[in-house]
């Protein structure tokens, strides 16, 4: 275990005037420059990527020196999310699917099947009775099977560009409040179902960035030299998919 680890592990906190920020430190063996990055997640989380020869000292350092910038985004992650209200689950609500907003229509018939579907402008949800209850579960039905479909063609249609890739790599869906997708050491990947209210570039994005993994399993150098390869506006894609984040995840 390196210096930082041994002495920044788990969540960290500095003082800026009356507020407190917290973040993690990530160690990156790989990474080449000797500077500490600092990234405030849509969320609002706070992390800190470091070479693994920084010290404590110099991460706090690091941290304390841009604490201003990193409480004003904070702050504009705490205003977007607070300017998000819940859904009610009523007709005329907005909604995304593939990046497009569609209204919600819901229709109540006492003895059908909950039931959603995408009809021209709108996602019409069929429930026998009006209740937020059914109509957000036949919606995330809906979500969840357009995403098995959706991301499956993607994650195929991507892996045949990428010449490490000899096949198609096994894919889950696990519901995430944070993450887009991930990859395991054995290569299995594993993507938000949410990731299909984006548009498709921007889900072609977090696929390949998955698919780098299987060849880079880190963040280092070496991994985004291949991703700027592939996809040289991945920056633009991944602010566009990070400024959806609170109205992707709404529920």
């Amino acid at each position: 275990m390196t210096e930082v680890a041994r002495g920044l592990a788990g969540e960290q906190r500095i003082r800026y005037g009356d507020e407190i920020i917290r973040f993690r430190v990530r160690v990156q063996p790989d990474r080449r420059l000797p500077r500490v990055a600092i990234h405030v997640e849509p969320d609002g989380r706070v992390l800190v990527d470091a070479p693994s020869g920084a010290t404590p000292a110099s991460v706090l350092a690091a941290v304390r020196k841009r604490s201003l910038w990193i409480s004003r985004h904070i702050e504009a992650a705490r205003v977007r999310h607070d300017g998000l209200q819940g859904r009610e689950y009523v007709s005329g609500e907005s909604l995304l699917y593939l990046g497009r907003r569609y209204r919600l229509k819901v229709a109540v018939q006492p003895a059908a099947q909950v039931h959603a579907a995408l009809r021209g402008a709108y996602l019409a949800v069929t429930v026998p009775q009006r209740a937020p209850e059914p109509i957000r579960d036949a919606l995330e039905a809906w979500y969840r099977q357009r995403a098995r479909e959706v991301l499956a063609q993607r994650l195929e249609a991507v892996a045949a560009t990428l010449r490490w890739v000899r096949s198609v790599p096994e894919m889950r869906l696990r519901s995430m409040t944070v993450q887009w997708g991930s990859c395991s050491p054995a290569g299995r990947i594993t993507l938000n179902p949410m990731l299909v209210k984006a548009p498709r570039e921007c889900i072609d994005y977090v696929v390949l960035h998955e698919l780098v993994h299987l060849l880079h399993h880190n963040h280092s150098p070496a991994f985004y030299r291949t991703l700027d390869r592939h996809m040289p506006a991945w920056p633009a894609l991944k602010k566009k998919l990070d400024g959806m984040a609170e109205d992707v995840f709404r529920t």
